[in-house]
């Protein structure tokens, strides 16, 4: 089924400057992992093996992330810190990794048109690495929309609700409940002002996508800033066809924002690096 996953990265990570002048935003580490190791160890745990990269400048980090240092394996061969690697070792060798350039920053939707070669005509999904999705006690928020996919056959964005004061910081969507946590997309606003949005019900930043969003990207006019959003090729997709909003299991960060990085570097620590990091016999004993 879904094999592919997109990650557009060309970004240039202003809410975090400086830290951001000189290193990708999706480096930056919760705990011990980069955003991006995340965002592909969610796609690997879907069954998604083929990750495409959109980058730009300065995003060389990125590459070379997913791939071997013969000099720092060398430097701590035979002693305790190789544990530390073994994550990213295991999916340098479980997944394949393809990249690409957005030359120019024109929005998400021109992001997304950029990595078309390294998808070709297939159904993938999109990560915003920034979006930090953890549901520690089931399925992955990938995981999930892969299985609804598989009964749908149409594209899906997740969705959260949101504080109405909050919304025109997202893409929000209104539509047809077909169950409690799936809705038939009808109407997709872009960033509109509290008393303009449709509801509450906003996109985060994971999404499945069926390839003829690609052409109809491309007839999509530019908006604010000379961008291209997403929303509006999903959109016309929604209107000849269908789009599914899905409200998934588990927490968000929107590690974007300061506040949002706090919380998420505050809830791995708690839940992921110290139970990763326990002696064996007090990982026994919590079994």
């Amino acid at each position: 089924m879904i094999k592919k996953c997109l990650f557009p990265a060309a970004g240039y990570g202003t809410r975090f400057l400086p830290a951001t002048k000189s290193m990708p935003k999706e480096m930056l580490p919760v705990v011990d992992t980069p955003l991006i190791q995340y965002g592909v160890e969610e796609a690997l745990e879907a069954g998604l093996t083929e990750i495409a990269v959109v980058t730009g400048r300065g995003k060389r980090s990125l590459e070379d992330h997913f791939d071997i240092s013969y000099e720092l394996e060398h430097e701590i061969s035979n002693t305790g810190k190789e544990k530390s690697l073994s994550g990213i070792r295991h999916l340098i060798e479980a997944c394949s990794f393809s990249y690409t350039r957005q030359v120019e920053m024109k929005g998400l939707g021109h992001a997304i048109l950029c990595g078309r070669p390294l998808i070709g005509d297939e159904a993938f999904a999109v990560v915003l690495a920034d979006d930090l999705c953890l549901n520690v006690d089931g399925d992955g928020v990938l995981a999930q929309m892969v299985k609804l996919y598989e009964q749908f056959r149409c594209s899906i964005v997740a969705i959260q609700e949101v504080p109405l004061e909050d919304v025109s910081r997202y893409g929000v969507i209104a539509g047809e409940a077909i169950r409690d946590d799936i809705y038939r997309v009808e109407r997709m606003v872009e960033k509109p002002r509290p008393d303009e949005a449709p509801s509450n019900l906003a996109i985060i930043g994971r999404y499945i996508l069926t390839p003829d969003i690609f052409a109809l990207i491309e007839q999509t006019v530019p908006g604010k800033n000379g961008e291209i959003q997403i929303t509006d090729a999903l959109l016309k997709q929604a209107k000849q066809g269908c789009v599914l909003a899905y409200k998934f299991k588990g927490q968000r960060f929107d590690c974007g924002s300061a506040e949002g990085y706090v919380e998420a570097t505050n809830f791995c620590f708690e839940n992921i690096y110290k139970a990763k990091t326990a002696p064996q016999s007090r990982r026994l004993e919590a079994v």
